[in-house]
């Protein structure tokens, strides 16, 4: 009985022994941290995590090698040794005017732009690799289109700290940072001299991809197409698209005030829009987006592009007779998607760039090169781009002075000023300066502490991991990120540590370049998401990039010759000025002159 007794009380012990043993191996493991929160993989090399403390970096195709991905392949070695920074490259590219104006004017223009092209567009993969969900490929990353993309995984949800192993434990109150560091103080104008005329186009374009799913939390999009669709123009769906129609020679609905071509009313063309309660219905304009009945310059950019396809669909059955209503429509359309494109990379992007290389729009470049032509809109493309620091105190439209309670959801602008004076108006009223914060005007603060949390909820790696990506150096503390000593000590305290601060924070608050609109990451960051968007479009491919495709050299014509004075002059009752910069003396003194010159 004794030995019995002695048998259990062992097996009892031992018992309790594996217990506690499984329970400290437990709590070793919950104390453990997932060693990619670390971001230990540099040079685009991948995280994998082995075990609960070991990992691995892939550094496949990175031209790196090392545990850390850290070590380069002889051609990358040489490659780092011969190219300049991205502040060489940009220096360069905006400043010895004589030289570019030469080169310009020679084939190396086209070599030049080339590079460009296919050097940005690089950093963007295609086809894409994470998304929101998953932090690893999926197949549901690729083929799940109502996931934006992202250009890296998120932060590990099993991290120690919000954004991964440095910084505080919890992250700055959004109103808190919108209210010190987002807030206008005093209307700082953007020294390009960027005007509203830039502002609402910037709006207008981006709205066809940018379509938040904010019913769904996650980085879901709405929009059905991931670029430049004209889904803005003619509606995100095809019932809404038929809603717009025309259905008569491939036109779209309209309405006549006066003499004058504006977009048809609500009641006329039945689709959703967002009005305020108690607009006249005859104010209540029917668009392609619902929200573009808000801002008057929105409007104006639907009323341009709506004239715009009319005026083609003329020139189109004039030339095809025998063409019926549907391949009329659908032929201007793709002429219409072609002349955004011309206008954003030729205008847009050439003015947002500084650069004195001309910018071409000419798919033709690309054509011997490894392209792909698709495209997926990205998280982190959609939250740099919230530019609302654009907007000025209020609107100065013919001398007159309109605030924003008078200019937001009265459409009744539009037809009282008429499409040529809001034009001149607004390329001649400059707007406001992005990068450096302390410029968003109190009505549009709301959007930036939606967009930092929006972040959160997607789990955006830190600021400094994304300078690393694009090959920019991290920066090493607030006080080199900004210029403002007051503002890198409020970050520094709010944040900690420089490896922990946001990405949409970053990218808005980082300090601007001398005499530029934006800091260094935006434009490094922003312009290769733009142009593998634009010339991902698959008009730009060898098989759409033809006559044919555009009705035949009259319509291509109107793609390779479209500016946007054209779209204002050729849908107008006189040329008003019209530019994405406020003129200058000697515009200024010519833009005064009567003109109808294309």
């Amino acid at each position: 009985m004794g030995a019995t007794r002695v048998v259990s009380y062992l097996s009892l012990m031992a018992f309790l022994g594996c217990l506690l043993e499984n329970s400290s191996v437990a709590a070793a493991d919950s104390n453990t941290v997932n060693p990619c929160c670390y971001y230990p993989c540099q040079n685009s090399g991948v995280c994998v995590r082995f075990g609960t403390d070991q990992y691995q970096c892939d550094c496949t195709r990175t031209g790196f090698y090392g545990d850390n991905c850290t070590v380069p392949e002889f051609g990358s070695w040489i490659r780092l040794m011969l190219k300049p920074s991205p502040f060489v490259t940009h220096y360069i590219l905006t400043h010895f005017q004589w030289f570019w104006n030469l080169l310009n004017n020679t084939f190396l223009r086209d070599t030049v732009m080339r590079l460009v092209l296919t050097i940005r567009s690089n950093l963007i993969p295609s086809p894409p690799t994470f998304n929101t969900k998953y932090g690893y490929i999926s197949w549901e990353s690729y083929y799940n289109i109502s996931y934006y993309t992202r250009l890296l995984p998120p932060v590990p949800e099993d991290c120690p700290l919000p954004m991964g192993t440095k910084g505080k434990p919890t992250l700055p109150d959004p109103k808190v940072l919108a209210e010190r560091f987002f807030k206008r103080k005093k209307f700082r104008p953007d020294p390009q001299g960027t005007n509203l005329m830039f502002a609402f186009m910037a709006q207008h374009f981006t709205h066809q991809f940018f379509k938040t799913n904010h019913e769904v939390k996650g980085g879901f999009t709405k929009a059905l197409g991931h670029g430049v669709d004209a889904s803005n123009i003619y509606g995100d769906t095809l019932e809404r698209q038929h809603q717009l129609r025309l259905h008569k020679d491939g036109k779209l609905k309209y309405q006549l005030v006066g003499s004058e071509v504006f977009p048809p009313t609500v009641s006329e063309a039945p689709v959703y829009m967002r009005y305020s309660q108690g607009l006249p219905s005859e104010q209540q304009f029917a668009l392609g987006h619902e929200l573009y009945g808000i801002l008057p310059g929105l409007t104006l950019y639907a009323t341009l592009w709506l004239r715009e396809h009319n005026r083609v669909c003329d020139i189109l059955r004039a030339e095809h007779p025998s063409w019926d209503d549907e391949q009329l429509f659908q032929t201007t359309r793709l002429i219409i998607i072609g002349e955004i494109i011309k206008i954003i990379i030729e205008e847009y992007v050439q003015h947002l760039s500084g650069y004195f290389l001309k910018l071409k729009f000419d798919p033709v470049l690309l054509f011997n090169e490894r392209f792909q032509y698709s495209n997926r809109i990205a998280l982190e493309f959609c939250q740099l781009y919230h530019w609302h620091p654009l907007m000025p105190d209020s609107f100065i439209i013919d001398d007159e002075e309109v605030s924003y309670s008078q200019f937001m959801y009265n459409t009744s602008l539009l037809t009282h000023y008429g499409v040529e004076k809001l034009v001149d108006s607004f390329s001649r009223q400059v707007a406001g300066q992005i990068g450096g914060g302390h410029n968003s005007h109190e009505t549009v603060l709301r959007v930036a502490e939606l967009t930092i949390k929006e972040s959160r909820e997607a789990r955006i790696q830190p600021f400094n991991e994304y300078r690393k990506k694009f090959n920019l150096k991290p920066y090493t503390s607030f006080y080199e990120f900004t210029d403002d000593p007051e503002m890198a000590k409020g970050l520094e305290d709010l944040y900690g540590e420089i490896d922990a601060l946001e990405f949409y924070t970053g990218v808005m608050l980082e300090k601007a370049r001398p005499d530029a609109i934006f800091g260094e990451s935006m434009v490094e960051m922003g312009a290769p998401f733009s142009l593998k968007g634009l010339l991902g479009n698959p008009l730009c491919s060898p098989e759409y990039w033809k006559p044919s495709t555009f009705g035949g050299e009259t319509g291509f014509r109107i793609v390779k010759s479209a500016t946007l004075q054209k779209l204002v002059c050729h849908n107008s009752k006189w040329c008003p000025y019209v530019h994405f910069r406020v003129p200058g003396k000697e515009e200024e003194a010519n833009s005064r002159k009567p003109s109808t010159e294309l």
